[in-house]
């Protein structure tokens, strides 16, 4: 078994573990950020990270009603701008704590008035250092280059980053996440049969929208990384304003489809990809109402929208880790890459 599926069916643990390892920071974060009155969070994070970051961008704003913008590095570490971060929460998120130019973002904001929080599953790496205070993933060592248990903890606490800053996310929902996500991995042995079917795709599309956006960016990015699939991802609003033009008959398309808001628009537009004879890929908790598509997969649970990045993610990471074997690849090292990547 690779690392890449190690780390995968170790989520469970690691969640639980993270869980009841912060669950009391949070409530004494929700104290703190009483007392600073924050009027805007800032995230900055590159790679997998960066999509957690947007996953917090969904939830923060929907929760809390704060603003939330994305950081672009680059506009401190090469055009050092003089950003005013007064009443701002500056949030670096990474694996390793070692991201050069995010941990240049976080001093930069901190001398420029704001408070700065590291999420990290590092307890003593450089971001860890430097922040005012940090979150820690408790995922235990990544070991494999593709990271999966190491992104899902950094969604656990941004989670609970959000149940300290606002009302809508509760710890005690929060506190089902592990058991869902070890719900999720009983779709091992159906995804093992149906990437088979998947063992000579180049490209493809990963299609979601709302808190589940940046799954489609996390679903690709694993594709890509281990697969060597070249893996386009869009909300399914933005893939209707030109994307579908690319969609020919038997064209790859992956949708996820979690019950709630975003269900309807994604359900034309599935039904839109069937007239066009597009070959689809629906991961859904829904049944009656699930549209039609070439092939589905039922992700386990009755799960509330908001609680569905976590289960839905992980029957995609099994996806990734399975269609590399088929193609005869292995996850473990994909070319190109390390586990520290430093930028500036």
């Amino acid at each position: 078994m690779s690392l890449m599926m190690d780390e995968i069916f170790e989520q469970p643990r690691a969640l639980e573990r993270t869980f009841r390892a912060e669950r009391e920071h949070a409530a004494d974060f929700r104290r703190l950020s009483r007392h600073r009155n924050f009027r805007l969070i800032v995230l900055v994070a590159r790679g997998t990270s960066d999509n957690a970051a947007t996953f917090g961008r969904y939830l923060l704003e929907i929760a809390t009603g704060i603003p939330v913008s994305l950081a672009a590095p680059s506009v401190h570490t090469l055009y050092h701008a003089r950003l005013d971060f007064r009443q701002a929460l500056v949030v670096g998120i990474s694996q390793s704590g070692e991201g050069t130019d995010i941990n240049m973002v976080l001093r930069s904001a901190r001398r420029r008035g704001a408070y700065t929080l590291a999420i990290t599953n590092e307890a003593r790496s450089t971001m860890a250092s430097l922040a005012d205070d940090v979150f820690l993933v408790r995922a235990g060592r990544q070991r494999s280059v593709a990271a999966t248990k190491t992104y899902t903890g950094q969604l656990m606490v941004l989670y609970l980053l959000t149940a300290a800053l606002g009302s809508h996310v509760t710890l005690e929902s929060i506190s089902e996440i592990p058991g869902r996500a070890k719900q999720a991995l009983r779709l091992e042995e159906e995804l093992r049969e149906l990437v088979e079917r998947y063992r000579y795709m180049r490209v493809c599309t990963v299609v979601a929208r709302g808190i589940n956006y940046a799954n489609a960016f996390e679903l690709a990015l694993k594709l890509m990384e281990t697969c060597y699939v070249v893996a386009e991802r869009f909300s399914s609003a933005d893939f209707r304003h030109g994307p579908i033009a690319l969609i020919e008959r038997d064209f790859p398309v992956i949708l996820l489809m979690p019950p709630g808001r975003t269900f309807r628009d994604l359900a034309r537009l599935a039904e839109r990809l069937d007239e066009l004879r597009a070959e689809t890929l629906v991961f859904s908790s829904e049944g009656a109402r699930l549209p039609r598509a070439t092939r589905s997969v039922r992700v386990p649970g009755e799960i509330p929208e908001i609680y569905s990045p976590i289960p839905y993610i992980i029957p995609g990471q099994l996806f990734a880790a399975f269609l590399a074997e088929v193609k005869g690849l292995d996850p473990d090292k994909p070319r190109s890459l390390h586990i520290v990547t430093r930028t500036v």
